[in-house]
Order: C-alpha cells, then structure tokens, then sequence
C-alpha cells in the first residue's frame, strides 16, 4: 500500500514543480545561449535578463516544493480529501511516510535541478577555474577531496531544508488538533518547533565546545574558524540533523497516530 501512497503523491506534487523545473532549465539554457555572444551588448542585456530570471526559478524551485508538501499535507489529511483518505484501510504511520518519503524523493530531484541549472548557466573553464581555487585550499586543509567538500555542503543544505518541512508537519499536525485557529496555531507551531530543532543543534555543538577549545572560540570570540575546526562542526551538524529528523519523524507518527481533527 505504501508504493500506492507514494505514487500518487510523487505524481501530485511532480505535475506541479515540473513546471518550475522546465522553466529554470529553459531560462539557463536561454541564458547561456544569448551570453555566448561576447560582442553584442543587446544579447548581454537580454541574456543577463534570463540569467536573473533562471535565478529566480531556483529559488522558486525549492520554496514551491515546500509549499506544496505542506499543502498536500494538509489537504489529505485535514480538508474534504481527508474524509476519503481516513477511510482507507491505511494504517496512519504508512500514510504519514508516504509524505515522509515523498518530500524526500523531491527535495532531491528539485535539488538536482536547480545544480543541472547552474551548470548549465555559468559552466566555463574559468568560473571551474575560480571554484576550485575557492575549494582547493579548504578541501586540502581537512584533507578531503573537493567533490567531498561539495558532497558535504550540500546535503547539509538539503538536510536543513527537509527539517524546516517537517517541522512544518508538526505544526501542522499539533494545529490541527486545536478547536479553534487552526491554520495560525500551525503556523506558530511549525515555527517553534524549528526553533527548537535549531536550539538543539547548537546546544549539541556548544557541549563538544565544552571539550573542543577551537569550537569553543567560535561562540566566545570573532576569530575565523580554522578548517579543521569547520571540518569538525560540518560532521557533527549532518549527524545531528539526521538525528534531529529521526526524532521529529517519530514524534510527528506519535501524534498523528492519536487521531484526526477534520475541519
């Protein structure tokens, strides 16, 4: 029952951000071509034009996807929707992971796009050049290979990221079982419970800073944090947030679990 649930949720929410996904890759590739006349200053204005616009896509991109989990979210389980899918010989805890896995299979894809985009908007000799004298250095310190470094930098964006929306569950769930202002107290609830996941993070860091005097600097002093230092923080805070995510997955599952509130 679960591929079932996932694929009518990746088909609803992939009908939706394929429209995002086309439009920044065309405005990229759209970019690309009219940068590629050097000599022309209309050809630069207008490929500069799409450049922001591809820009603006990606942004587009990641908070759509968000919106949209959340919304989904919140018509199945708390709209008229709901009625048909309480109603399904589902257990909650299956429902809830199909939301679960499905956000996860979409930030990655709409990740993977925006990256697709990118490239396919500023790829040349010399900006790989720049990047890799940027990286180089800091990848060489902590004696990790640059790919690595990248690897590491963006799945703690993407792991940020997937933790903002499921807190947005929570608050969805915890809002929805309130009699009254549903919508507001989901909102409130969302936002408090990532400032406690936030909360956790850096009392997890502050108590190695207890036993690490380079980490401790960083909450005392101004000093820059030396590479292996950022090495350091940049492990913890992927071991932390996969932790912290395990953990508000549970949670969520437990209230959910406990019933509904249909508006």
């Amino acid at each position: 029952m679960l591929k079932k649930l996932l694929k009518y949720d990746l088909s609803s929410i992939f009908k939706f951000l394929i429209i995002f996904y086309s439009l920044s890759i065309i405005f990229a590739v759209s970019s690309r071509f009219f940068l590629s006349f050097e000599k022309s200053l209309a050809m630069e204005i207008i490929g500069r034009i799409f450049s922001g616009a591809a820009i603006s896509m990606m942004f587009s991109t990641i908070i759509n996807n968000l919106m949209r989990l959340w919304v989904r979210f919140k018509t199945n389980f708390y709209n008229d929707e709901s009625y048909l899918t309480h109603t399904l010989p589902v257990k909650r805890t299956t429902q809830y992971l199909s939301k679960f896995i499905t956000a996860v299979i979409t930030m990655v894809v709409s990740i993977s796009v925006i990256a697709l985009s990118l490239f396919i908007s500023y790829y040349s000799k010399e900006n790989m050049d720049f990047v890799k004298s940027l990286l180089f250095p800091l990848a060489d310190s902590i004696n990790i290979s640059t790919f690595g470094l990248v690897f590491a930098l963006i799945l703690l964006i993407f792991l940020e990221f997937l933790n903002i929306l499921q807190c947005g569950f929570t608050g969805l769930i915890l809002g929805h079982s309130m009699n009254s202002k549903k919508m507001g107290m989901s909102v409130l609830f969302g936002f408090i419970a990532s400032l406690v996941t936030q909360f956790a993070l850096l009392l997890v860091l502050f108590a190695f800073a207890l036993f690490n005097d380079n980490v401790m600097n960083m909450f005392i002093t101004n000093s820059p944090v030396d590479f292996t230092t950022f090495k350091l923080l940049a492990i913890i805070a992927i071991v932390v947030y996969m932790i912290i995510i395990c953990a508000v997955c549970l949670f969520n599952l437990k209230q959910f679990k406990r019933g509904v509130n249909v508006d």
